[in-house]
């Protein structure tokens, strides 16, 4: 039992044995009457500020009334819809190297509505599109071989809905660095991938969702959101990694998903399957099957600030190893997993041993140190890989690798898992297909 629930029980304990002898009185305050104010006062700790009292009738009053009511109202009725999903549809879909083997999805922004093939991004929070560009990336279908029609620029004075965030706004991170509270927001985001970089100014608009009803004249819903102007990006995004802006799933205030939730239009959560094929789909505020299995995210430096969980060890075939426990980050907007550096050893030289061949090679433009030669009649058994999570969930990775193919078809094949530096590993897309199945998304 939680103290918190132990300090409950006792509570009602309590009252339990106090009520024959203690008589309970109460009485009903209108929330802006004198008395009121002064209690207010009376338990403000800060004596230097001035506590705001509307007057009575005001604009400012009526406001504040209506503001409270609308509160009231969500705690009330909960979320508006059970579940909503973008209004081109839930389908994503994967666009191979060409995209940075990442997982796209089809929204649209403003109005009149223009459409974005976004990538979905477990690993970040904001939504940012090519806006009013100075340098983004080639927006032509025939620069790109699967398109086949060309991507959008945003402009927000094309659209009647958008706004423009001032640096005063509580979710402009850069306003010290603003001249002036009323001037337009700047954002900046360093992305993990080295020299790779979105900037621009912070916008609200629209976002069109769908919720799926049978009643066509209520199933669309235009949800403000605030949004990346992307004015200029850097490094990968210049070459083929989301062209056409980038759709952050985070856990961040700035995100979609927690303007959704304050809203009161779903939960704070969302689902994201994939298929083995690269088809997969969204859906914010589900929660995934009952059936699913599941395990909790895990604190990071006391906060939950991104979708952390915790990996207890891993097992290549039925050998677990000691030495494999880490902290991971779930990151579909990362192309493969990444190791800490001890781990990483740990698991590639088991599973190199495991796989009984000697025919270790590089394989020219590819990052991976463990790769082997294969001919028709010696493909190797690859062992399975797993992951034990608390509770004794474990998932299993059946193909942990990466096909090379050469002129003459199928060459060889890569242990598709990276080292990198730190305590803190990333599960990326290539492992996402399919423990997005498995995990549960939100909080």
């Amino acid at each position: 039992m939680s103290l918190r629930n132990l300090v409950l029980v006792l509570l009602m304990m309590i009252s339990a044995h106090q009520a024959m002898s203690i008589a309970f009185t109460s009485r009903i305050l209108h929330r802006f009457s004198e008395e009121m104010k002064a209690l207010r006062v009376s338990r403000s700790t800060n004596t230097s500020v001035r506590v705001s009292w509307p007057e009575k009738g005001s604009m400012e009053y009526y406001q504040e009334l209506v503001s409270g009511d609308f509160q009231r109202q969500k705690m009330k009725l909960g979320s508006r819809f059970q579940l909503l999903f973008p209004s081109e549809g839930s389908k994503t879909i994967a666009l191979g190297n060409d995209f940075g083997w990442l997982h796209y999805a089809w929204i649209d922004i403003g109005t009149p509505s223009v459409s974005f093939l976004v990538a979905l991004d477990a690993g970040s929070d904001l939504l940012w599109i090519p806006c009013d560009c100075i340098q983004c990336a080639p927006l032509s279908a025939s620069y790109y071989g699967s398109l086949d029609k060309d991507l959008n620029e945003y402009r927000p004075s094309s659209s009647s809905t958008s706004k423009h965030i001032s640096c005063s706004h509580n979710l402009c991170e850069s306003g010290q660095s603003c001249q002036s509270p009323k001037q337009s927001c700047p954002y900046v985001i360093d992305y993990l991938t080295e020299n790779t970089s979105s900037s621009g100014l912070l916008i609200q608009d629209v976002l069109h969702l769908s919720s799926g009803c049978e009643n066509s004249s209520n199933c669309t819903i235009q949800a403000p959101v605030v949004l990346g102007c992307g004015m200029k990006q850097s490094g990968g995004y210049l070459s083929g990694v989301a062209p056409d802006g980038l759709f952050g799933l985070g856990l961040g205030e700035i995100s979609v998903l927690s303007s959704l939730a304050k809203e009161g239009l779903v939960q704070n959560s969302f689902s994201l399957c994939f298929n083995e094929d690269g088809s997969g789909r969204i859906f914010f505020g589900d929660e995934g099957p009952a059936s699913q299995q599941m395990t909790s995210f895990v604190l990071l430096d006391g906060k939950y600030e991104a979708y952390i969980v915790g990996v207890e060890a891993c097992c290549i075939g039925n050998s677990c190893l000691e030495q494999t426990s880490f902290k991971a980050l779930i990151d579909s907007g990362t192309s493969f997993t990444y190791l800490p550096e001890e781990v990483y050893e740990n698991v590639v030289m088991e599973f190199d041993k495991r796989l009984n061949t000697t025919s270790t090679v590089t394989f020219k433009g590819y990052p991976w140190k463990y790769c082997y030669k294969i001919s028709a009649d010696a493909m190797p058994k690859v062992p399975s890989v797993t992951l034990l999570f608390p509770l004794n969930n474990s998932f299993v990775v059946h193909d942990p690798v990466f096909p090379i193919y050469g002129d003459q078809g199928l060459a060889g094949f890569c242990f598709a898992v990276l080292p990198t530096d730190g305590d803190i590993g990333i599960l990326g897309r290539k492992l996402t297909i399919k423990l997005h199945d498995w995990i549960q998304d939100g909080i």
